[in-house]
């Protein structure tokens, strides 16, 4: 029997879609560039997780942080045309667990 390897850059696209709450980042900012704040609260996640999550998709090319000289400084992020690029990938999830997926309360239809 031949054995399949994973492409490479299908598994890291799995590594860095898969961490915990980065699909869910990504869908809240699919709605347009927000504060920190914004996101923190539309998601049950802590501000250090979500610090941690906004850096390495930063890293990866997938968000911008942008910084505007204001007083107090305002920080904004949103998705850069890389990570626009997912709207597909996370809309086809979102669509795919209305179908699939059961869970104890309805989704909102805020993002449809």
């Amino acid at each position: 029997m031949k054995q399949t390897s994973l492409c490479p850059r299908l598994q890291k696209s799995m590594d860095i879609i898969g961490k915990r709450w980065t699909g869910l980042i990504i869908y809240q900012l699919l709605q347009g560039p927000q504060r920190f704040g914004t996101i923190e609260a539309s998601l049950p996640v802590s501000g250090r997780l979500l610090s941690e999550r906004l850096k390495d998709l930063e890293q990866e090319g997938i968000v911008r942080r942008e910084v505007f000289p204001e007083t107090p400084v305002r920080i904004q992020y949103s998705l850069t045309e890389k990570g626009m690029a997912l709207e597909s990938v996370i809309r086809g999830l979102e669509y795919w667990s209305r179908d699939w997926i059961e869970t104890d309360s309805e989704c909102s239809s805020q993002h449809t």
